[in-house]
């Protein structure tokens, strides 16, 4: 019986293959981890394979191949380890050979970044890459100690963003305010699309609000001021100090609560004394523990996004945060939230006053912040990310054209 021409195209048509490099591949270890695990879960194997390439692997069950890369702590930010792919050169060439990638998937533009992009390239292949980290405001909060190395460190970091980032086929930047400062920065604008991050609404909603379990954590009916992220100087926990030494020295009759946990913990215990630190907690926690306070504190200056602010206003728990940095993207001033000078503790304090004092106007901004919140699905940006992996990949002449139908790209506003 003679094969049809349909059923020839069918056999012909192989997976595509993605090699995926990343430093850290631990499941909720901060929120770049926490996006790209969006895009792991909703791999669809019928129509991919992937390889990962990271120095700290899962501590959970992987369901995908992972090629192990010798790592070694930062010295200036121990809780992060950077993989040293200079150390294995050889196996990790002979692994990326033997898979003969489509695509190659770069999280950042560290030492494995910049080893699996001079692979892409020497081979011809595609690059996508997240910007999920705006490494340029790390700076002075690595070097606050010798300050004079900041501008140095800066200028440098941004000839690696314009080195890395331009080789890049495709770059997914999280707001245009982001796209805005990179292409300042001088990275092409043409490689560059708006890609929001999504939310799990049925984690982070009002409806899991649960007044006895904030109480068994504060033992009053107080309102409860929220920190969460991770608690490391450069998302400006100095200015978070402030506002709680603000909070303290007003006589604010609130709870601070905090969660998280980091390099900068322990000096923030100390000097936050009346505060209560829960450490790190699962997402099913935080979702519950968001949704069980009412103001969410942020004075970080150094996101590319901010998931956090999310979370915080998808929970009902409404944001003050800084006028800096991605995260001013994420909230309509007086609107969804209020937006403060980034190092003036006095200026937060006066936003959570006017909150506190004004049940309206939160009940106004938690609605505004939920008409917002809707726009978001991790399906559809999950849609958009495999549609664009698959152009890429056809570029190449390794894979022959999938006839499909296309994915509509909704432009959030």
């Amino acid at each position: 019986m003679e094969r049809s021409s349909e059923d020839e195209i069918s056999t012909s048509v192989k997976k595509i293959k993605v090699a995926f490099f990343t430093d850290i591949l631990v499941k909720d270890y901060d929120g770049a981890i926490k996006t790209m695990y969006q895009l792991i879960n909703r791999i669809p194997d019928d129509r991919f394979e992937y390889l990962f390439f990271c120095g700290v692997a899962p501590r959970h069950s992987f369901p995908h191949r992972i090629v192990r890369v010798p790592s070694l702590i930062i010295p200036f930010n121990i809780s992060y380890r950077a993989a040293l792919p200079c150390l294995a050169t050889k196996k990790l060439r002979r692994a990326l050979n033997d898979f003969n990638p489509d695509v190659i998937h770069i999280s950042t533009p560290s030492f494995l970044g910049f080893f699996a992009l001079r692979y892409a390239k020497e081979q011809q292949i595609p690059v996508l890459s997240i910007y999920h980290t705006h490494f340029i405001s790390y700076m002075r909060y690595y070097f606050k100690k010798v300050p004079f190395l900041i501008k140095v460190t800066e200028s440098l970091i941004t000839r690696l963003y314009k080195k890395f980032y331009n080789c890049c086929d495709l770059v997914y930047v999280p707001t245009d305010f982001m796209i805005r400062e990179l292409t300042e920065h001088g990275i092409t604008a043409k490689r560059l699309k708006q890609w929001h991050r999504g939310l799990d609404t049925g984690l982070f909603n009002p409806e899991r609000r649960d007044d006895a379990y904030i109480r068994s954590i504060t033992g009053n009916n107080k309102p409860s001021l929220l920190y969460a992220s991770r608690i490391v100087w450069e998302k400006n926990i100095e200015t978070l100090i402030g506002i709680y030494e603000e909070a303290e020295a007003q006589q604010l009759d609130v709870n601070f609560i905090v969660a998280g946990s980091g390099v900068a913990e322990p000096e923030a215990r100390e000097r936050m004394k009346n505060a209560f630190f829960l450490g790190h907690l699962d997402q099913n926690t935080l979702g519950k523990l968001y949704a069980s306070t009412d103001i969410f504190v942020f004075p970080s200056i150094s996101e590319s996004y901010g998931n956090v602010v999310m979370e915080a206003t998808a929970s009902g728990c409404i944001p003050v945060i800084a006028r800096g940095g991605g995260s001013q993207a994420l909230v309509e001033d007086g609107v969804t939230g209020f937006m403060c000078e980034p190092n003036d503790a006095r200026d937060y304090i006066e936003k959570i006053r006017i909150l506190l004092n004004d049940d309206g106007l939160r009940d106004r901004m938690k609605q505004e912040g939920s008409k917002y919140i809707s726009l978001l699905s991790w399906e559809h940006l999950a849609k958009v990310y495999f549609s664009d992996i698959e152009q890429l990949a056809h570029r190449s002449s390794k894979q022959p054209a999938i006839t499909q139908a296309p994915v509509a790209v909704v432009i959030d506003k």
